[in-house]
């Protein structure tokens, strides 16, 4: 089994239609969405849930208030500004110390040094994560409440599950649609998959973000390539990548040229190579020849 990672150094290259074509064009396949800030490979996909579970990342304070003598030392301690003395009457006062939810960075420093043992540390819900059935094959995805972290720690769940299923399953490929950027999110995405392809585009933010997107997979010893989408709106800007990637030796694999029919595909709510015809199909088919012989020549990565 191969695990194909897509993602870009932004958002808006066209990241998720691709991995939808691919998974379109795999045949024998598992999908993994690791956009989990923004998913929206379920869109084009219409998975059919199988089974959820909450994404627990971490943890979340609680003072007790039958406990809490009111001394405020959680207050001073705390350095997020979480903590109120606004809470409910206690066994010992009339009014409490309270922590704020959303405020809290669930660090625990408030219990450690709380004397009267009122703060309790609870497993805080950030999200859930589904295993579904598609058109094309299992699927594994989630979502991140908002305003939650720990997005990583739920990207690393869904890339360990969908590694299980294809490999319980023998299916030859993973396809991982990836996070945009640079963050926790994206290394957690790439970090020891088979090879990754970088969807950019001919735009100002396209080409500096695509440098900062091969310094990471350059870090961490992945093999890239580079997808230029749209590469008919600024065919200068279009050299200046090519020139990028040829600076770091990333080989570009495809230019594909803007096509109205990637957006009527979105609109039908399908990938962009079940809806093209003509050169865009083909230009999809190519590209997904190419990656997953890169893939392949990957030694001691994958099974």
């Amino acid at each position: 089994m191969k695990e194909i990672v897509v993602i870009s150094g932004k958002g808006g290259t066209g990241k998720t239609s691709l991995a939808a074509s691919f998974a379109a064009l795999a045949g024998s396949v598992v999908l993994a969405d690791c956009d989990v800030d923004a998913a929206d490979l379920h869109l084009i996909l219409k998975p059919d849930v199988q089974h959820a579970e909450d994404f627990s990342g971490g943890k979340i304070a609680r003072v007790v208030a039958d406990k809490c003598i009111g001394c405020g030392r959680c207050a001073e301690v705390c350095r997020f500004g979480a903590v109120s003395f606004d809470g409910p009457a206690g066994g010992a006062v009339a009014k409490t110390f309270r922590i704020d939810p959303i405020a809290c960075e669930g660090c625990g420093v408030c219990a450690h040094f709380c004397r009267a043992g009122a703060i309790e540390l609870a497993p805080a819900v950030n999200g859930r994560w589904f295993l579904s059935n598609t058109r094309f094959g299992p699927m594994v995805h989630a979502r991140l409440t908002p305003g939650q972290e720990n997005s990583g720690k739920l990207v690393s769940l869904i890339r360990k599950e969908a590694r299980r299923i294809a490999e319980q399953q023998a299916k030859d490929f993973l396809v991982v649609d990836g996070s945009p950027g640079i963050g926790c999110p994206v290394i957690a995405s790439i970090t020891g998959a088979d090879f990754v392809l970088v969807v950019t585009e001919p735009t100002l933010s396209g080409r500096h973000d695509l440098e900062r997107v091969l310094e990471l997979t350059e870090h961490f010893d992945v093999p890239a390539a580079v997808c230029i989408n749209k590469s008919d709106i600024n065919s200068r800007l279009c050299e200046f990548i090519e020139e990028t990637a040829a600076e770091r030796n990333v080989p570009v694999l495809a230019r594909i040229p803007y096509d109205t029919a990637v957006t009527q595909a979105q609109i039908a709510g399908l990938s962009a190579v079940e809806h093209a015809t003509g050169s865009l199909k083909q230009q999809l088919a190519s590209l997904w020849q190419a990656v997953a012989r890169a893939a392949h020549k990957q030694e001691g990565k994958g099974t």
